[in-house]
């Protein structure tokens, strides 16, 4: 079974991309979803120890937490050390469950996928991308975003060069949706072909 590493920077249609995979009926183990049931399971109280007042009725209340971690690094390395396992223990069960479905590829969508060496664990990554105004202007039209807290998310992202230098293939969303999922098709059709050569291309 092949394992794929999607990932993307903020505003590049990441998201998008890999709801295009699981229409394709592959499998999308999804990193953020895992986290946000995490945050109401699992982690909680783990959570709730280390940052006394950020659990709330069972629920980590993200914007509290987000007072005690962000822009400290101790504190991010301390949620990280919690979270992370937690996540990892998440995808194995969904990578056994893949194995023993006989499935030819997964998706491993890792918005940090580089940041957190997550390629170290995938035989294939795709990077989802588009031009940095597109990028600007999709991010910018989100509710509550200021340039202060984009500048800040971009920072903490590998840039968007690099995860392409870095990818075997690339989607570019800036170029239309209709466009994104043909290429997402083709895509599907060369990884169930089980080809395991290292191929760089724009899947066009």
């Amino acid at each position: 079974m092949i394992v794929v590493g999607l990932t993307g920077s903020i505003g590049m249609g990441k998201s998008t991309t890999a709801k295009m995979f699981a229409d394709e009926g592959v499998p999308v183990h999804d990193a953020d979803a895992t986290v946000h049931a995490l945050y109401s399971g699992k982690a909680a109280p783990l959570i709730e120890k280390a940052f006394p007042g950020t659990v709330k009725d069972g629920v980590v209340d993200r914007s509290e937490l987000g007072k005690h971690v962000v822009g400290n690094a101790d504190a991010m390395a301390r949620l990280e050390a919690i979270v992370h396992p937690l996540v990892r223990e998440a995808e194995i069960e969904f990578l056994d469950k893949a194995r023993a479905e006989n499935r030819p590829f997964v998706i491993l969508d890792i918005p940090l996928l580089f940041e957190t060496g997550g390629d170290s664990r995938v035989d294939r990554i795709v990077t989802v991308t588009a031009p940095a105004q597109v990028q600007r202007e999709r991010v910018m039209s989100r509710p509550g975003m200021t340039e202060e807290r984009f500048e800040a998310l971009l920072a903490r992202q590998t840039p968007d060069a690099e995860k392409r230098r870095r990818a075997d293939f690339i989607i570019d969303t800036s170029l239309g949706m209709d466009c994104a999922r043909a290429k997402v098709r083709d895509l599907v059709s060369v990884l169930s072909a089980g080809g395991r050569e290292k191929r760089r291309a724009e899947a066009d």
